[in-house]
């Protein structure tokens, strides 16, 4: 039979630690909140590009950019890329971008940035 102390050892190796719903804060970046708006962004034009069945050529001529961009952006390569240039891609694949500001809840530390793309 383990003793005590080996069990809890064994139940703090095993503790599972909630993350804050943004693995970039969640691994120490300083500009996870722009990280994650990027990585929201990209994941709703390259939905946009898949259920339009565009090759990386014709998206590419959509978005006034050359195949390569495409193939970065598909590949989530998002460095250089602004959310702004993002937001642009999105409103020439006939996209609505909406950016909604308010007051952050008390009960919440600190205010965040959230993207949300359907």
């Amino acid at each position: 039979m383990a003793n005590r102390s080996a069990e809890t050892t064994k139940a703090a190796e095993d503790a599972i630690t909630r993350g804050t719903g943004n693995v970039f804060a969640d691994l120490g970046y300083a500009d996870a909140d722009e990280r994650q708006t990027k990585l929201r962004l990209a994941h709703a034009i390259n939905g946009v590009i898949a259920r339009r069945r565009l090759a990386q050529a014709a998206a590419a001529e959509k978005l006034g950019v050359n195949q390569p961009k495409i193939s970065a952006l598909a590949n989530y390569k998002l460095g250089g890329f602004s959310v702004e240039r993002l937001m642009t891609f999105l409103t020439a694949l006939d996209q609505d971008v909406e950016i909604v500001v308010r007051g952050k809840p008390r009960s919440r530390a600190a205010a965040r940035i959230s993207v949300i793309a359907a």
